[in-house]
């Protein structure tokens, strides 16, 4: 220490300038560094100034003792603490920011959508007159309800219900070019046009289908008039049947076990059904099921309002529908039907066997007058006028079906915005533009919608809006014949879908009411789905939001709201089919049904009336929801799905499963597999959570690899044990089929049907079946466990204890 003081004093004094730094205390590694500053200081160089945890002083006279100042004892004392007090604060600081960033994390991940629901580190180039620098979850909202309140949906839903456009015709022809010459003059990167030809079902003007009364000796009388005679069931099996006419409620399979219990026999006869509570399709499959030879499907008035104010069903109206238990063109399933494709010659196993017709309510009050036997059960009752419904047998009928098949081009037509980040996924929103009728529900509400958000998009793109990921807007055709369009497209595209479709929202069947609100949907989106019901106002509540309208009803809101996805959906096919998580939004009556679905009376000016005037509120609200739901989609940094919902949907089964653990118990066998996969899947859900909120945002490449492993949930629960061809709706919870847990239940109720009638005669003859049941066990517990592998990540982070 003498020797360094003794070379700063002797710098001093060589040096010709006035010293600007004093050095007081030099401690440990940096006397060497000292030294080689004096060096070039005698040299003449500039002495640098210094910042460092050392005691500095300003200049000094000359002739001053540099370096042995006259210090009290406080002030050294000090100058030895300075060092540790500049430390310790830094160290404060550094704590403080760090639990402040954990903090705020953790915030984030407590409120969940609601924070950094958009990205923020993204500036984009906005238009000319605008000051903004970044575009922020609330910015993309208030653009997207500013542009969209100025488009002309309820004009659109008008026009397009004026056209006719059934699928094939002329009319669709015309459509088609419109809808194409609108998306292109829109700011789109892309729009094309996807043309199949299918096989589609229609009547025989030669010929029309027929339906007489047959006296004792099997001679056909007069046949009754079908006051409808252009409606018809789209793949109805044709030629005749006969036999006795029985009433069997709404055709259910419960409704004709309950017929057998009454001491009613379904089997060889005609049955009289119901429009309503399931599609035409499983009423028919039922009725084959039972071994009825052909149905009648009517609207009962029991099943439509009454209220005098609004429009209700004409007596002389009957109901269309297809037959076809699937989706897509039947007569190429699991193939895609494009132009001079060539596939074996195989029809869809849910084409039915036996015919089937739709009559008016007026001709079924001539049946039902006719029907003998037991009173019906008081809740199987119409509005039918005349006595009680009975469940017959009545006198015996013969019907006549001689639709016929032909080869017919449809087209999809689509309209893309590429994405910023990840271009190759694909945020998908469809809607239905062909028609029986006038269609105005069924298709031309969620036409006009469609081409609304695709304009409002658009006009978001030209204000400097771009997405994370890709949004493709498509309006389908064929979707009266069971989602021929969309899911032919699915078939042809499904290699490349399941890997690149995020998801899909479908805007077909938007408006049937304005009461209630139902969204039929994959489990996944059920959160995000809460969180936008927020922040849309009510159509018919005013002050409130629709979120705060359904839980004014039912406080449990997922209970009101959450539907399953029914088959006569497109979004079905996405998510059974190609495991691509899928929604449809409804809005709806009370309690009946919207009357006109599938009728020639689905007009604008009765769904108008329907309404009371809240047509154009009502339309708007759903493109609200829907526009929001796609900006979240294809904006979210991370996908905002909730994969761990499914865990919560097994868990709900697991309770029906548990009812036979006995029975299984006394045959030795158990359900334990299942349990274990699906402690697995819950783990594996868990264990990605915390990976994900305990990483960076701003990392792509990780929230790229997340935002992967999250799409694709939805495909994991796809049964890869099964042939797409045999089995195409492979989902283990939507799908059909042996591999599903719907089957595996309806397998162990025969564990006590006891052979007593409860069950279709084919189950009867089977009963349980230990082997079967292992099988189905197999199928449903190893998806799971894959599901759950998958989740997990790679093979080497696979924690299993199954």
């Amino acid at each position: 220490m003498e020797r360094l003081r003794g070379l700063l004093q002797r710098a001093q004094q060589l040096s010709p300038q006035r010293s600007q730094t004093i050095y007081k205390r030099v401690e440990g590694p940096h006397q060497g560094h000292l030294e080689e500053e004096e060096e070039d200081r005698e040299e003449g160089t500039e002495p640098p100034v210094h910042f460092s945890p050392m005691e500095l002083k300003g200049p000094e006279p000359l002739g001053s003792t540099a370096g042995l100042p006259n210090l009290t004892p406080w002030a050294a004392a000090g100058r030895r603490a300075a060092p540790y007090l500049v430390l310790t604060a830094l160290l404060i600081f550094t704590g403080a920011f760090l639990l402040g960033y954990v903090a705020f994390r953790r915030s984030c991940q407590a409120c969940g959508d609601s924070v950094l629901v958009v990205s923020e580190d993204v500036n984009y180039e906005l238009g000319l007159d605008s000051h903004q620098g970044t575009l922020y979850w609330s910015d993309l909202q208030a653009m997207f309800l500013r542009l969209l309140g100025e488009g002309r949906l309820e004009d659109n839903i008008r026009e397009t219900s004026l056209r006719p456009r059934v699928a094939g015709s002329p009319g669709m022809a015309a459509l088609a070019q419109d809808v194409v010459a609108a998306l292109s003059r829109q700011k789109l990167d892309h729009v094309w046009t996807d043309t199949h030809y299918v096989g589609l079902q229609f009547p025989d003007p030669a010929r029309p289908n027929t339906l007489r009364w047959v006296d004792a000796t099997g001679r056909a009388g007069e046949p009754l008039p079908l006051e409808d005679p252009d409606a018809y069931c789209p793949y109805s099996a044709t030629g005749n049947a006969t036999g006795k006419l029985v009433y069997a409620h709404y055709g259910r399979p419960e409704d004709l076990q309950g017929l057998r219990a009454r001491g009613v026999e379904p089997a060889g006869c005609l049955l009289l059904v119901r429009v309503g509570v399931t599609s035409f399709a499983q009423k028919v499959a039922s009725a084959q099921d039972f071994g009825a030879k052909g149905v009648l499907i009517y609207p009962d008035p029991a099943d439509f309002s009454q209220d005098p104010h609004k429009p209700g069903l004409s007596n002389h109206r009957a109901v269309y529908g297809h037959v076809h238990l699937g989706t897509g063109d039947p007569y190429t399933p699991g193939f895609p039907s494009f132009n001079q494709t060539q596939f074996p010659p195989v029809a869809s196993s849910g084409l039915p066997g036996i015919p089937a017709q739709p009559i008016s309510a007026d001709i079924a009050f001539r049946l039902l007058r006719k029907l003998k036997g037991p009173v019906a059960p008081q809740e199987w009752q119409g509005r039918l006028p005349g006595s009680p419904y009975r469940l017959g047998p009545g006198p015996g009928l013969r019907l006549e079906v001689n639709n016929h098949r032909t080869s017919t081009p449809i087209s999809n037509i689509f309209g893309c915005i590429e994405g910023l980040a990840e271009p190759d996924h694909y945020v998908v929103i469809g809607a239905q533009r062909d028609a029986w009728g006038p269609g105005a529900a069924k298709s031309a509400v969620g036409t006009a919608i469609l081409l609304e958000l695709v304009r409002t998009f658009s006009s978001m793109v030209s204000n400097g809006f771009q997405p994370r990921r890709s949004l493709l807007f498509i309006s389908w055709d064929g979707g009266d014949f069971g989602s021929v369009g969309s899911t032919e497209w699915l078939e042809g595209y499904l290699s490349v879908l399941h890997l690149k479709a995020v998801a899909y929202v479908s805007l077909d069947n938007a408006v049937l009411g304005d009461d209630k609100f139902h969204a039929k949907t994959s489990p996944l989106l059920i959160s995000l789905i809460e969180n936008i019901l927020k922040q849309v106002d009510s159509p018919n509540h005013s002050g409130q939001t629709l979120y705060e309208q359904v839980v004014f009803t039912n406080p449990s809101w997922d209970a009101e709201v959450i539907r399953p996805l029914p088959m006569d959906s497109s979004a079905y096919s996405f998510t059974a089919f190609a495991g691509v998580p899928a929604v449809e939004f409804s809005f709806l009556e009370e309690d009946p049904a919207y009357p006109f679905l599938h009728t020639k009376e689905d007009t604008y000016e009765n769904l108008h009336k329907m309404l009371q005037g809240r047509l154009p509120a009502v339309a708007q609200a759903v493109a609200q929801l829907a526009g929001q739901l796609l900006i979240r989609l294809s904006h979210d940094h991370l996908l905002p799905f909730d994969f761990g919902r499914y865990g919560d949907v097994v868990l709900r089964h697991i309770g029906s499963l548990n009812e036979f653990s006995g029975d299984l118990k006394a045959r030795g066998l158990t359900l334990q597999w299942v349990y274990s996969a699906r402690g697995d899947y819950i783990r594996a859900a868990e264990k990605l959570r915390k990976e994900i909120y305990s990483s960076e945002e701003r990392d792509e490449r990780l929230m790229r690899m997340y935002n992967v492993r999250i799409m694709r949930v939805e495909y994991y629960l796809l049964s890869q044990y099964v042939s797409p061809a045999d089995f195409p709706f492979r989902h283990i919870f939507l799908g059909r089929g042996d591999h599903t847990l719907g089957a595996l239940l309806d397998h162990l109720q025969l564990l006590r049907s006891n052979n007593s009638g409860a069950s279709p005669k084919w189950s009867q003859a089977l009963g349980f079946q230990e082997s079967r049941f292992r099988r189905q066990l197999a199928l449903l517990t190893w998806t799971l466990q894959g599901a759950a592998n998958a989740l997990g990540g790679d093979v080497w982070n696979i924690d299993n204890n199954f």
